[in-house]
């Protein structure tokens, strides 16, 4: 089969040679052949397909590097992982249109409805726990394994909520800034020296008695920010103080819960 030059399978792809090589740099798409004398590459016709789907998955703002994820994948596995997308970007546009009212209502003197916030006491624990720096669109990576690892039986925890595996924000998360999250698990104080000699990587640690205030949220608002202004601004009326590190502590997995479930709790510890 008769191979491409880059320029001629960029215009037949309705791509620019600028994006071939970027996406050639990163695994995406490789060229078919690359001359070893001048570098220039060299493109099959076979990679249209693969190269109109790129093409069409980036209309969908989709990161390039979840893009080579989908495309790796078996293709019915592509198809529920794009679903899996859209409906993270839906979420995600909804909690926009909800910060924007936010700040609509802000600028006008208007009160904006917030989340109920309640207050409960919190056991001395011990904990397990491991801390990565990342940005909001890696939490899902780093925690996801952990939950379902650490939220099994294989885990000797305390009773209730108190056991609960949670994520402790240690700094300002956005868009455009990372800072260090940790996975903290409750663990039987009995039981830390062994599980902490079976997960050498992670720290054990003491979580001390206290008060923390916390609200529940919904999978439909997931992405929304109107929960840490719901504490920020109870902690103000009632004159409270925090450490301000977020805790979130999920009750049931996203993915198999309703648009209305609660699946994790947002908490701050009260000083």
């Amino acid at each position: 089969m008769e191979l491409l030059t880059i320029g001629a399978f960029a215009r037949l792809a309705r791509l620019s040679p600028k994006a071939l090589r970027l996406y050639d740099d990163l695994s995406l798409l490789p060229p078919a052949h690359v001359d070893p004398d001048t570098g220039y590459r060299w493109y099959s016709p076979d990679q249209l397909a693969r190269a109109r789907q790129v093409a069409w998955l980036r209309q969908l703002d989709m990161p390039l590097a979840r893009i080579r994820k989908v495309l790796d994948l078996p293709r019915p596995a592509r198809a529920d992982e794009l679903a899996a997308y859209w409906e993270e970007r839906e979420r995600g546009h909804k909690a926009q249109r909800e910060l924007v009212g936010f700040l609509v209502n802000q600028l006008m003197g208007k009160g904006n409805t917030m989340y109920q916030v309640s207050v409960r006491d919190v056991p001395a624990r011990a904990l397990i726990t491991v801390t990565e720096q990342l940005g909001a669109d890696q939490i899902g990576e780093f925690a996801t394994p952990l939950f379902k690892l650490f939220g099994g039986p294989t885990i000797p925890r305390p009773e209730g909520s108190a056991g609960l595996p949670f994520l402790r924000y240690h700094g300002e998360l956005s868009n455009d800034s990372d800072g260090p999250v940790e996975f903290c698990c409750p663990v039987n104080e009995a039981d830390i020296d062994e599980v902490a000699g079976r997960f050498p990587d992670m720290t054990a640690s003491a979580d001390r008695a206290g008060r923390e205030a916390y609200i529940g949220v919904p999978k439909a608002d997931m992405v929304t920010a109107l929960g840490f202004e719901s504490l920020h601004q109870w902690l103000a009326e009632h004159n409270e103080q925090s450490d301000w590190q977020p805790r979130q502590i999920f009750l049931l997995d996203p993915a198999a819960a309703d648009a209305t479930d609660v699946v994790y709790e947002l908490a701050v510890r009260l000083s």
